[in-house]
């Protein structure tokens, strides 16, 4: 029987995609002043190109865009610190995530958040999408001192929520750390679909977050009858 059900943030709660794009696009309008000499379109596609999908930090980024497009009268640490101050107020979440988590919650099952990324930050975002509320147990990767997909992370959120692994599920959307991470554990990995990848080995494969509290009710009968 399934007890707890664990998510990834980014790409798979928040639509980090979509929340950068809009992002950037008011950060180009909010520091037009500094950054009108850079045509807006080839900004954003360039600021996109190197932040690859939130892998690179952004002190990387704005060193490079100030770099690139001479932006000499605001420095590439007001830019970061724009950021991350500002980036919380453009979070957009996935469809259906509140409905979601809500039918989880009354299904009495445990719900935990486990994140790489910088403490503050993703706490900002996670609150910003006014899901928070739902989480027994939320780890970042940066308090932690450890990230995925080292195992550790995952038997520390789970022994929080006092469960094994064989009653939990991870969904997440990045093969490797999320899915194959989760199931090295013994957890049931379901992988919240995304474009970048193919052929990804889950337990299940979800579209729309609408989806999971049957895929999850379905894997709990699964694990009744193997045990």
């Amino acid at each position: 029987m399934i007890k707890a059900v664990l998510f990834d943030l980014d790409g798979t709660l928040l639509n980090r995609d979509e929340s950068l794009k809009r992002f950037i696009d008011i950060q180009y309008e909010r520091l037009n002043q500094w950054v009108s000499h850079i045509p807006k379109e080839k900004y954003i596609s360039r600021f996109i190109e190197l932040d690859k999908r939130g892998y690179v930090w952004k002190d990387k980024v704005y060193q490079q865009l100030t770099q690139e497009f001479h932006i000499s009268e605001i420095t590439w640490k007001d830019l970061l610190q724009d950021y991350i101050s500002e980036f919380k107020y453009t979070c957009v979440p996935f469809a259906n995530l509140t409905q979601m988590l809500e039918e989880l919650k009354s299904r009495d099952l445990l719900l935990g958040m486990i994140t790489n990324g910088y403490g503050q930050f993703q706490m900002d975002n996670i609150i910003a999408l006014g899901i928070e509320k739902h989480f027994d147990v939320i780890l970042v990767s940066e308090w932690e001192g450890i990230k995925k997909p080292d195992p550790q992370i995952f038997k520390k959120a789970l022994k929080h929520l006092k469960v094994s692994p064989k009653h939990s599920i991870f969904v997440g959307d990045h093969p490797e750390n999320d899915v194959k991470a989760a199931q090295n554990i013994g957890m049931k990995g379901i992988w919240k679909k995304d474009f970048q990848w193919d052929n990804v080995e889950a337990d299940s494969i979800v579209n729309d977050l609408s989806e999971l509290p049957l895929i999850i009710e379905n894997l709990s009968k699964q694990n009744v009858k193997s045990c």
